[in-house]
């Protein structure tokens, strides 16, 4: 049985695709949207994505992914009262609690309270490890308390890492809202940017697709010690950016 943690060939030529992709991104922002790039580099097979919180954001991102074929579990304590969500995702979709959706996915999306971060860590990132985990929880003081302080002090994408030894983190779609994940995606014109930071580069590179897969705009801003720039309070946090407007916010 193939690992969770193990790409197969047809996944690490799309992985090396995706990385001369966004190289031009950066350096000819002009020439490369994400409607190029998504005709360009369709998704290969369906990735398999535990969705580990299926709040609003986990919700609605779950379903933008399901809607572009990947499989998708999503989890909560009480999994079965996510029937509603399932069957809105299609025949793809299944529902379980968060440690089956962490075994399950080759891909781990946290969209989780902040202050669940440090038990959501212990009890599974023994069972991610090696796995791409993108997390998209934001510390706010008045909800989470001094823990989310001291997150903000250290820069989330850091902060993070900490809770998640031995996983590849990457920090992605923690700058929009919601209801922009389920009114905005694949807009016509110029799409919204999500931000991404992370310190593996093929993490960085399955984050980029799948937030094209989504809808949106992927802008890479460095690696996870720059994913403070666009914590909540900061210029860029929902603001509905483009990726032009995004990358001139951040100097990139």
């Amino acid at each position: 049985m193939r690992k969770n943690n193990r790409f197969s060939l047809s996944r690490r030529k799309f992985v090396s695709q995706t990385l001369l992709a966004m190289a031009g991104i950066s350096l000819f922002p002009a020439l490369f949207s994400s409607r190029i790039l998504a005709q360009a580099m369709p998704s290969p097979a369906p990735m398999k994505i535990g969705i580990i919180g299926s709040g609003r954001i986990g919700g609605s991102v779950g379903l933008r992914w399901a809607e572009a074929g990947h499989e998708i579990m999503f989890s909560s304590r009480n999994p079965d009262q996510l029937g509603e969500l399932v069957a809105q995702a299609g025949p793809k979709a299944s529902a379980g609690f968060p440690r089956q959706a962490a075994e399950f996915g080759d891909i781990v999306f946290i969209a989780v309270p902040y202050a669940a971060m440090p038990q959501v860590g212990e009890d599974l990132a023994p069972l991610m490890q090696g796995k791409i985990v993108i997390d998209c929880g934001n510390p706010y003081v008045r909800r989470d308390g001094e823990m989310a302080a001291v997150a903000l002090e250290k820069g989330t994408g850091v902060a993070s890492a900490e809770f998640f030894p031995g996983v590849r983190l990457v920090r992605a779609f923690n700058a929009l809202s919601w209801t922009e994940v389920n009114n905005q995606a694949h807009r016509d014109g110029e799409l919204i940017a999500i931000p991404i930071a992370g310190d593996d580069a093929e993490g960085v590179a399955v984050a980029s697709q799948l937030v094209i897969d989504a809808g949106f705009d992927p802008v890479v801003v460095g690696s996870l010690d720059r994913a403070r720039e666009f914590d909540q309070g900061t210029e860029v946090y929902v603001k509905g950016m483009t990726a032009r407007e995004m990358r001139a916010a951040l100097g990139l």
